[in-house]
């Protein structure tokens, strides 16, 4: 048979090419969810492109699928699409034939909620807080010129070279990399371990402890970042005693590391330049200093000069100095040789008054008056103790005779307050009893008068009170209409009942003894008119 049609074909299946199976499929999804609301989480949101458009992913906790916003349906949307907002989509999916990928095209979208990852991420953030880890008072200062750089990145993306390129261009010192994974499992691990282990160096090892380290990584959704907003590497930044900066993500991606870290830089290239300054601007800020002292030093010289000169030139010579000291001097040396001559003749003049005044009667004289002088005070000083010792002793007697009487009037003292508090205690009871009486007494007196005015009395007494749908009284028949719900209060529960149209009452029958009424047959009520129900 195949030889019969000319066809090398083993089965009868029709052959498609790429292009027209991408085509069928894409017509028959098109037309099966050519309209469809999806709810999820938005993830990996940019803002709009420069385009207009705007591209991101929708998901939840199983699965996830692509979405734009074209530029016409993004202008006319109400709520703005964010990082992490749970969102309810309208619109329709379609497929990408290049890529063998589909997407929903949204034309309408409204806010359902927060995302349950940034939810899960504003939790352990406050739980983090209150445990003092974001704390500023933990922030350290970064080192104004480390000599070693510790770097915890992946060792083969773009973020590690231009780590490199940006401190060999501003400041080349020794930079160290850990490298570990940077999304996926086992990611917040190893960075953790990597912080761990730069702290864990020895300064003076063969392996030079770093000064200052970074932990950096390029931008990425939600999902690629989720690595560093693991509790261990938060934990990790917190606890690391050298200082660290953060530089995950762009400028807009903000995780748990940023704020544990003691520096967030807002790209990896940024804490680059944060940690190194320019050596070419220090080079030329020395040598401006050095410039600005030499000037300054010799302006200084030739001003102390300047001033030295004039200093010199308003001295006097030194015979202008000396003249007034030499006379002095020789005036002095004229007048020294009768001046000692003088003061001979008087010191001779006194001693001989002096020793005309001395002779041994008076020195023995003296010395008797002043040995009797020593006897009377010796005699006053030994009368003076005995009179003290005499009055301490009888001090001493009367505290001894009080302190004998203490114990005895502490114990009348104590008899007469035990009678004093059993009296209060008596007195106490007995008021506190008067007054539980009067409150009591007080208290059922108000309950008497609040039930003689609590309108409960009234409806015990026949009466009811007709209440509107909004439970309030009606007072008057003309503020209600025909088939309005009205509630019947009386003094054992409530009815509802419907308003029915206006009609005269029945007229009151004669009030009848109790033995009449007793005896009475009961009459039976009119049926009520037409097209209008009981009002019970």
């Amino acid at each position: 048979m195949a030889s019969m049609f000319g066809d090398d074909s083993p089965t009868n299946l029709t052959e498609f090419s790429v292009s027209e199976l991408s085509g069928s499929i894409k017509r028959t999804i098109e037309t099966a969810f050519d309209h469809v609301r999806v709810r999820g989480e938005i993830s990996g949101y940019r803002g709009p492109h420069s385009s207009g458009h705007a591209y991101f992913s929708l998901k939840d906790d199983k699965a996830r699928i692509d979405a734009v916003i074209w530029k016409g349906s993004f202008s006319k949307l109400k709520y703005r699409p964010e990082e992490g907002m749970e969102v309810i989509a309208t619109g329709r999916i379609t497929t990408f034939p290049g890529s063998s990928k589909y997407q929903i095209v949204i034309e309408q979208m409204e806010p359902a909620g927060a995302g349950a990852l940034m939810a899960l991420i504003e939790e352990r953030k406050r739980r983090l807080g209150a445990e003092g880890l974001f704390d500023p008072a933990r922030k350290q200062l970064l080192p104004f010129m480390p000599k070693v750089i510790g770097v915890v990145t992946s060792p083969t993306g773009a973020v590690i070279r231009d780590i490199l390129h940006r401190i060999s261009d501003r400041f080349p010192v020794h930079v160290l990399v850990w490298p570990v994974k940077v999304q996926g499992e086992g990611c917040g691990e190893e960075v953790a371990n990597a912080i761990a282990g730069f702290n864990a160096m020895q300064p003076g090892a063969a392996i030079p402890r770093p000064d200052v380290l970074i932990v950096a990584r390029g931008g990425g959704s939600l999902e690629d970042l989720w690595g560093f907003n693991d509790e261990v590497v938060v934990r990790a930044a917190a606890a690391s005693e050298i200082p660290l900066i953060s530089a995950v993500g762009h400028e807009t991606d903000w995780t748990l590391i940023d704020y544990a870290a003691d520096v967030r830089a807002p790209t990896p290239t940024g804490a680059a330049e944060m940690a190194v300054p320019v050596r070419a601007e220090l080079e030329a800020q020395v040598a401006s200093y050095g410039a600005r002292l030499s000037g300054a030093m010799s302006r200084q010289m030739d001003f102390r000069r300047q001033n030295l000169r004039a200093l010199v030139r308003a001295l006097p010579s030194l015979d202008q100095l000396l003249a007034l000291p030499r006379r002095r001097f020789d005036e002095a040396a004229a007048g020294l040789g009768r001046s000692l001559e003088l003061n001979t003749m008087n010191k001779r003049r006194s001693f001989e008054r002096a020793a005309s005044r001395l002779s041994p009667e008076t020195l023995a004289r003296r010395l008797m008056e002043r040995r009797q002088r020593v006897n009377d005070r010796a005699s006053l000083a030994e009368r003076i103790i005995e009179r003290l010792i005499e009055r301490n002793k009888a001090r001493l007697g009367r505290f001894d005779a009080t302190l004998t009487a203490v114990p005895a009037r502490l114990k009348a003292m104590t008899e007469r307050s035990r009678d004093r508090l059993e009296s209060l205690g008596r007195r106490a009871d007995s008021a506190v009893v008067n007054d539980l009486r009067r409150a009591r007494q007080a208290l059922v007196a108000q309950d008497r008068v609040l039930q003689s005015l609590s309108y409960k009395n009234v409806l015990a007494r026949g009466y009811a009170v007709i209440r509107d749908e909004n439970d309030r009284p009606v007072s008057r028949a003309a503020a209600l209409s025909t088939g309005q719900a009205l509630a019947i209060e009386f003094a054992d529960g409530r009815i509802a009942a419907v308003a029915g149209e206006g009609q005269e009452p029945p007229a009151l029958r004669p009030t009848t003894t109790a033995k009449s009424a007793a005896t009475a047959k009961p009459v039976r009520k009119p049926d009520p008119p037409a097209g209008q129900g009981s009002l019970f």
